[in-house]
């Protein structure tokens, strides 16, 4: 009986998500059947938890909508009509419900937005500004997204500006095994833009272009011939998806909240961004772990800065594509080049040694030769050593230090001495590493000594220990301990943000 009970529910979750036009190009999102405000809610946890950037404390479900204050409803309805723009915006009981939930009882909420924004507000708005449409739009990607460029509907809806598959194609981003440009911040907002002035054309009015950006034209045009003609979206109200009748509350809600934030006291809370990065054109096929080896740019800081690289490959093949990287390793890359496509490249991208890629890091497939373009060096093992601290020093991964040297576990001996492989044209660089202090060393990848430096421990039998690896999040570590959340990792450690966690540092975990 509970087979066929559960056989049942995955049915009808199946068939609840098969629903709406399939035939158009220009389907955009599906009904899901949650309400919008839950689905903000969870990709904005999704993309704090993933990138461990939380830097206040999660308010339980209880505490977090206890923060009303006692704003009359003609207050809001008088600002929003003071509100210059020409989306109409209007005020009634469906608008409220989304003001009661951001503005009212947005504690939680309205500060992260608030930050989130200066991420990406200043490219929305050029663009925008480019094709001479409302500069408001700019708020569409919190209601469709939480601004998490990696953000994906239950439907397959993705990127900043949640476009469907054949959406996204209709309107030129590239789609394949190895690209998803619906998550490539500058060409989705331009993709967003142009389907959004076509929608305007179609309706001359910009709360149905809304409506149609979300449930896709068909249906709208279904709703009007229901209607018995009407074009006004409360008046069609009745006749549209329940997220759709949803849709333009909470647009109407999110502009209201960034217009008054300061009326409510709302700031934005802070959150690090990469901010001093260009582009450069990629020429040949590149794996992000190869930039990460020679030029020492982790492979997070790769995919957060270029989100639409699904494997982290760049296929360069037939053409050149584009990357962002810190400014600070441009001329870098401009003089070693040709060195960083040539590492290790008959591993990479040789079809019968893939790289294994996990959801969050790079565990590649390394052999325990000797790359092609390298130099040997010999590195002795000292006292407060760790394989994720000498792996950070060589510019190398823990998986090739423990290949290159039989490793079977993160086990060194003190005077073990290690086999390390850096490219030929970084031989200067790291030949004088073996004979480096600590110290030196890490002032040498730029970390902070003072605050960085990982003292002993005194180990607590009630707790675990995990050492910190290169590479390693609070949210990575919370997934190898069932039932530890990122929150008792940040707390039990005294860790404000994901940029606390240090090279060897042993962090206490609550045994369960």
């Amino acid at each position: 009986m509970k087979k066929v009970l559960i056989i049942l529910i995955i049915f009808l979750s199946l068939n609840s998500l098969a629903q709406n036009d399939k035939d158009s190009v220009f389907i955009h999102r599906k009904n899901q059947g949650y309400t919008m405000a839950d689905h903000l809610d969870s990709l904005l946890a999704s993309w704090y938890y993933y990138t461990g950037r939380d830097t206040i404390d999660y308010l339980s479900l209880s505490e977090r909508y206890n923060f009303d204050t006692d704003i009359p409803d003609s207050v809001f309805d008088q600002r929003i009509k003071n509100i210059a723009t020409p989306i109409e915006l209007t005020y009634n009981k469906n608008v409220q419900k989304y003001l009661d939930r951001y503005v009212k009882k947005g504690k939680w909420i309205a500060p992260k937005f608030l930050g989130l924004s200066l991420q990406y507000f200043s490219l929305f708005e050029e663009k925008l500004d480019a094709y001479d449409i409302p500069l408001e739009l700019k708020y569409l990607p919190i209601i469709e997204s939480a601004l998490n460029p990696k953000a994906k509907s239950p439907a397959g809806a993705v990127g900043l500006w949640q476009f469907m598959y054949k959406t996204g194609l209709g309107m030129g981003l590239e789609i394949n095994s190895y690209v998803d440009e619906r998550m490539d911040p500058e060409k989705s907002t331009d993709a967003a833009c142009r389907y959004l002035k076509s929608l305007h054309a179609m309706y001359d009015n910009w709360t149905l272009a809304l409506a149609a950006y979300n449930a896709g034209p068909g249906t709208i045009n279904n709703a009007i011939r229901r209607s018995g003609g009407k074009t006004n979206y409360w008046e069609l109200y009745p006749y549209l998806p329940n997220e759709t009748r949803n849709y333009l509350p909470g647009f109407i809600a999110i502009v209201y909240l960034f217009t008054y934030a300061d009326n409510h006291g709302y700031k934005p809370e802070y959150i690090e961004f990469i901010q001093d990065f260009d582009t450069v054109m990629i020429k040949k096929e590149l794996h992000f772990a190869q930039l990460d080896s020679v030029l020492g740019i982790s492979v997070g800081e790769s995919r957060e800065l270029n989100p639409q690289y699904k494997l982290d490959i760049i296929p360069a093949k037939t053409k050149e594509y584009p990357l962002k990287i810190r400014r600070k390793y441009l001329s870098k890359f401009m003089e070693l080049e040709d060195s960083i496509y040539n590492f290790m490249d008959t591993v990479f991208f040789n079809p019968k040694i893939n790289p294994v890629i996990e959801s969050k890091y790079v565990e590649t497939i390394v052999p325990a030769t000797q790359p092609e373009g390298t130099v040997a060096l010999q590195y002795t093992v000292k006292s407060g050593d760790a394989v994720g601290l000498i792996s950070s020093w060589y510019g190398i991964s823990i998986n090739q230090l423990k290949a290159w040297n039989g490793l079977s576990s993160n086990n060194i001996r003190v005077g073990q001495v290690l086999k390390i492989y850096v490219p030929a044209a970084l031989e200067t660089k790291y030949k004088t590493v073996n004979s480096l202090t600590y110290d030196e060393k890490q002032r040498m990848i730029g970390a902070n000594v003072s605050n960085n430096e990982v003292k002993e421990q005194t180990l607590d039998p009630a707790w675990e220990y995990y050492t910190v690896k290169s590479g390693d999040t609070p949210y990575g570590i919370s997934l190898k301990y069932p039932g530890v959340s990122v929150d008792d990792i940040m707390k039990n450690n005294n860790i404000s943000n994901a940029s606390g966690l240090k090279i060897g540092q042993k962090l206490k975990i609550k045994k369960k």
